[in-house]
């Protein structure tokens, strides 16, 4: 006797029984029909005499790792990249509710503050118009990363912070299980570096890009109210404290390829990567 393969092997009859018992009305000899939902959306004729058996396949599509996704908030476009187990944000966080001077006397840690790499004013439009928040979007504060959230050392943080719907800001926990997925702090670095010197400085050493995380040289604002080593260092927030007065955070530099971690001062403006949720 015949058989159909699919998962198991099923009779001839009973796979016939099946196959009239959706209408016997139009239902034919030596036809197979593909249906879906109820309705047939196909049909092919076919001569049973000239079959040993039929196999009933459906592909496995794989996941995709990287994609767009739109923070709703702004309506701005951000590109993602899926690294081991964890979604990351390809791109330095963007969002701008308002921008604050270089120094205007009133920071403070308790206090959450926005900053554009070279613009010193208030006008959000203006910063946004420049080329540092195209490139590499907002400096924050730790407060303003957190948007007034306590610290965090999960995996997942559990910390939207500033980030979009559906993301959060990273743990220190988090960061560590980026480097070590790529063997490392002290090789991860090269793995995540934009190639070239478009915007690394020279040599931007061992940078390969590798994950597609494209991780960019904002520099930081400093606590002197200062803007300081664009193109050289790369540094971003955790959602870990370090003590009452720091927090954990991630730096990447032009002359090598480690992946440093050190307690900076909640005051500094560091930029924000985002993990989805």
């Amino acid at each position: 006797m015949k058989t159909i393969h699919t998962l198991k092997k099923v009779s001839l009859a009973t796979f016939l029984t099946f196959v009239l018992s959706f209408s016997s009305v139009f239902a034919q000899n030596d036809t197979i029909y593909f249906m879906k939902d109820g309705l047939i959306v196909n049909k092919q004729s076919i001569k049973m005499a000239d079959l040993d058996s039929a196999i009933f396949y459906q592909p496995t599509i794989p996941e995709p790792t990287s994609g767009t996704f739109t923070d709703d908030r702004d309506n701005k476009v951000y590109k993602w990249v899926k690294i081991g187990n964890q979604v990351w944000m390809a791109e330095n966080l963007a969002y701008l509710p308002r921008v604050n001077r270089v120094a205007d006397g009133s920071e403070d840690a308790a206090g959450s503050y926005y900053y554009v790499y070279g613009y010193d004013g208030t006008n959000v439009a203006e910063a946004k118009a420049t080329d540092n928040y195209a490139t590499y979007g907002v400096l924050y504060n730790w407060t303003a990363a957190m948007d007034g959230e306590a610290s965090s050392t999960t995996n997942p943080s559990g910390i939207q912070g500033v980030c979009p719907t559906g993301w959060h800001l990273p743990s220190d926990a988090e960061w560590t299980e980026l480097t070590d997925y790529l063997g490392g702090r002290s090789v991860a670095g090269g793995k995540l570096k934009e190639t070239g010197t478009t915007h690394w400085a020279s040599p931007n050493y061992e940078a390969t890009n590798e994950t597609g995380f494209t991780a960019l040289p904002g520099g930081n604002r400093v606590d002197n109210g200062a803007f300081y080593s664009i193109g050289n260092y790369g540094l971003w927030w955790s959602a870990t404290e370090y003590g009452t007065d720091n927090a954990w955070n991630r730096d990447l530099y032009y002359s090598n390829y480690d992946v440093s971690s050190y307690g900076g001062n909640k005051e500094l403006g560091f930029s924000v990567r985002c993990v989805r949720d």
